[in-house]
Formats: C-alpha cells, sequence, structure tokens
C-alpha cells in the first residue's frame, strides 16, 4: 500500500537553554491562533507532564509529549502525525536548549525531532545583558547543524528601545533568520514556579492565557509565524494503528487517582488501556472515602507532599486502598503514587501518615534526588512486565526513600538512572508494583495489555468469590 501524503503547518519552539522563555512564548502563541478560531494541537518535547498541562490548557487541545528516548522513531511519528490531521496548526515546545540531548551528539534534542518531523523551529532568545552577540549566537545556531531549518527568533526580556533596536539591526545584518518579536520583560511570571517547574492549574485559579496572548499579539508578527509553519513540507509517511486491536470481551474496570495530588499522566497510557479492554474510573484520593469498585487501580505521579495534610486526612481512603492491596487487586504506581502507598511521608519538617502498603519513608528534600531518563530491566516477576524487558522512563523526584534495608529485592535493576536505590527501582506486595519510574505506554507496548490482564483475573476471582492469587509474569507474552 502506498504511503500517504501528509500536510499540518507546524512549528516548533525552542530555546537556548531551561528558563529562556520559550513555555511563555508557547503559551501565548497557542491562546493567541486558538482565539483566531483556529485548531492548534499542541506537543511537549520531553517527558514533561506540568507544561504539557498548561500548553493543553492554552490551545483547548489534549497534549502530547513526544520523546525520541521514550518513543521509537516511527512511534513518534506516528504519535504526531494521528494527532496533527486536520488541525490549523501543531505548536510544539521543545525542552532545553536546541541542540541538548543525552549525549555530545545531541541524541534526543529538540533539534533531532525538528528534522524527524521535518519542523520549522523558532528561536526564543533571553536577551539578558546581550546585545550584538545574540546575532553571532543565531548565526551559530543556524551554522551547527544545516539540517535544522530554523526560520525565526523572538527576543525575549528586552530592556528598552535601544537595546532592542540594535538587536534587532544585529540579526537582521549577520544572519538570514527573521526577527518574528520583541518581548519586553515582564514584571512577573504570569505562572508561579516551585520546584519541579510551573505550579499544576489545580493550584492556580487565574486564567493567565489571554493575558499572554495580548502580549504575543502586540509584541510579536503571529502572521509571519503562521506563514512559517505553512511552509513545513508535506511528508509521505504510511501511518500505523498506535494501538493493538484487542479481543472483544467483557472490560474490566480500572480506576485512576487523579486529583490535585495525583495528576501527571500520559493521554496514550488511558488511550493503551481502553484499546486493551478496560474501563476507566477516575477517582480523588483527597476527596472520596474508598475506592470505586475496580478490579485495578492505576497511581501516577503529581504534588502529594504538598496535599499531605488532606491525604492523611482521609484515613478512610487510605485504608480502602491498603485492604484491596492485601486481598490482591492490581494496582500500579509511579513516583507520587510510590509516595503515597508508602508507610509515611516527611515535608517540612513535618510528618504524615500514607497507606503503608510498603513499609518505607520518603522524604521531600530541596534538590532533585532523581531527574532524567530512565532505563532498566525487569529482574523479578510481576504483574505487568515479563522478566527480561527493557523498560524505559523517566524520574524527577524531590522525595527519596531514606531507608530500603526492609526491601528483599526490587522488580527494576536501573541501568540509567537513579531510583529508588542506586541501581534498583520497584518494589512489589501483593499485585501491586510502585517506583519512581515514569513510563510511556507506547515505548513499552506490553505494560497495557498486562495491566488489563491482571485485572480480569482479579475480576474472576472476585466475581467466584475466591482469593486472588500471586500474579508472577515469567516470560514475554
Amino acid at each position: 500500500m502506498p504511503a500517504s501524503l501528509l500536510t499540518c503547518p507546524r512549528i516548533l519552539v525552542a530555546g537556548l537553554g531551561g528558563g529562556s522563555g520559550k513555555t511563555i512564548v508557547s503559551l501565548g502563541l497557542a491562546r493567541a491562533f486558538t482565539e483566531q478560531g483556529l485548531t492548534v494541537q499542541a506537543f511537549k518535547k520531553g517527558p514533561d507532564y506540568i507544561d504539557a498541562k498548561w500548553l493543553g490548557l492554552a490551545s483547548r487541545s489534549i497534549t502530547s509529549n513526544l520523546d525520541p528516548f521514550l518513543l521509537s522513531s516511527e512511534v513518534l511519528r506516528n504519535l504526531f502525525w494521528s494527532r496533527a490531521q486536520g488541525v490549523d496548526l501543531a505548536l510544539l515546545e521543545g525542552n532545553r536548549g536546541l541542540y541538548d540531548g543525552k549525549d555530545v551528539l545531541g541524541t534526543c534534542s529538540s533539534a533531532e525531532l525538528a528534522k524527524s518531523l521535518q519542523c520549522p523551529v523558532i528561536i526564543v532568545a533571553d536577551c539578558t545583558k546581550v546585545t550584538r552577540t545574540m546575532a553571532a549566537i543565531v548565526l551559530g545556531l543556524t551554522m551547527f547543524d544545516p539540517e535544522v531549518d530554523i526560520r525565526g527568533v523572538i527576543l525575549n526580556r528586552t530592556a528598552g528601545g535601544r537595546h532592542q533596536k540594535i538587536l534587532r539591526q544585529s540579526i537582521e545584518k549577520y544572519t538570514d533568520v527573521q526577527v518574528l518579536g520583541v518581548l519586553p520583560k515582564l514584571p512577573e511570571n504570569p505562572i508561579p514556579e516551585r520546584h519541579m517547574g510551573l505550579i499544576s492549574d489545580a493550584e492556580f485559579s487565574q486564567d493567565p492565557f489571554s493575558e499572554l496572548a495580548v502580549f504575543l499579539r502586540t509584541h510579536a508578527d503571529l502572521d509571519a509565524c503562521l506563514n512559517i509553519a505553512r511552509q513545513a513540507p508535506s511528508v509521505k509517511l504510511d501511518l500505523a494503528p498506535l494501538y493493538p486491536c484487542s479481543r472483544k470481551s467483557v472490560p474490566v474496570r480500572i480506576g485512576v487517582a487523579r486529583d490535585a495530588a495525583l495528576w501527571f499522566y500520559y493521554q496514550e497510557n488511558f488511550e493503551a488501556l481502553r484499546h486493551a479492554g478496560a474501563e476507566l474510573v477516575e477517582f480523588s484520593l483527597l476527596a472520596d472515602h474508598e475506592l470505586p469498585d475496580v478490579d485495578a487501580v492505576y497511581m501516577g505521579g503529581g504534588f502529594p507532599e504538598t496535599l499531605a495534610e488532606g491525604l492523611t486526612k482521609n484515613a478512610a481512603m487510605r485504608q480502602s486502598v491498603k485492604e484491596r492491596v492485601l486481598g490482591g487487586m492490581p494496582l500500579y504506581a509511579e513516583c507520587g503514587g510510590l509516595m503515597y502507598l508508602s508507610r509515611e511521608l516527611h515535608y517540612e519538617g513535618a510528618t504524615y501518615p500514607m497507606a503503608d502498603v510498603f513499609p518505607l519513608e520518603t522524604k521531600v528534600f530541596k534538590k532533585p534526588q532523581g531527574h532524567g531518563y530512565m532505563s532498566a530491566l525487569v529482574a523479578s516477576p510481576n504483574p505487568f512486565y515479563p522478566l527480561e524487558t527493557r523498560l524505559t522512563g523517566h524520574e524527577f523526584h524531590y522525595s527519596r526513600c531514606v531507608d530500603t534495608s526492609c526491601i528483599e529485592s526490587f522488580v527494576f535493576h536501573v541501568e540509567l538512572g537513579q531510583g529508588m536505590a542506586k541501581g534498583h527501582d520497584g518494589v512489589l506486595y501483593r499485585n501491586c508494583l510502585a517506583g519512581y519510574t515514569h513510563m510511556h505506554a507506547l515505548g513499552n507496548t506490553l505494560w497495557a495489555k498486562n495491566f488489563v490482564s491482571a485485572a480480569r483475573i482479579y475480576q474472576g476471582c472476585r466475581n467466584a468469590g475466591r482469593p486472588c492469587p500471586d500474579i508472577r509474569l515469567k516470560e514475554s507474552t
């Protein structure tokens, strides 16, 4: 079957480094174009839940993360084009500096993503205390890798008229890169930050996006940005299904803990579970007093430390979770979910009792205890991954387990990353697996199928009035 010719206006907004202002620019562009009546599909490069959530709110879309480490190049292109078909603009936000990757070759960088998707690039440059040198920086970016299609630059944090004039004239004189905008310094960040980046939308009641849209319309040439996006080339690609077709059977019900405490999830993880035969039931660890009638539970990451008092006060939910786990219910937890399932959480000098599924204590520190990509080998039988499976993911946590000597064995042998203890991640009790590794279902294709299979075993045991056994996968299924 011949490949299809796919078209979509698209741009990737990249920076010179972290904190350059690319998120604020991306949010402003997303809302400004949305207010013009365009259908904007947002994407976030890298394993970032927080920026992705804000981009989704600004564009009124569900943001997908595109990361060359988490996803193969084929899956990444399939995901992008599956989401981008029929939209007026695909807006991608990069991460870190344009050419920053996980090694000296720039592997997994925003530049590599732009090349993979044949996507024009707009640079956001922090111009604090720099004038003519910015022209040299922009010129260097274009020459560093000629295959990266850098089409424009937005000058951020400019000081005044003279500063702006020299910046613009220098770039126009020495480079072929179009100056698309000159942004003055904002008196304050419209979206407050904390230790893991921007705060969550659940903790911020204001809507900053219309104000950001006005800011970008006033100080940037939106028509020129859109024109660059519309010049992105068509691509020949044979789109493959993102998920395998599941057999028709009675669905299982998987509960998803989703509230202000836990909300770090990839949309594709939900879709993978649904395609595997699950009905997802959302519940709150803060507001609900017991687990819903479900056959398994999924707990993502988030900020349990900032809501620790509320989690502790809801003793009925903590007891409900523990009792279900004791009864053999499958539960899969990542990062914040691990913290909730531990015995205690220590934060800012206070100690908060948690669900006490694992005999662990977690403590939140001022500096990251694990940050970056992860790769691990499945070393112990469990309900979700066969032995010897290579798991790819990422971690970003300021907490750590203060003592893991009580853990006899870990599920994951960590080859890249920190985990719960150097070289180890993932603890298992009955059919409950928890660790610091965040994973993407499209990069770990057995997870959803095995999750649903485990839930179906538990469902059958419940319906028959039998105890649920410990479910252990020994080889690839």
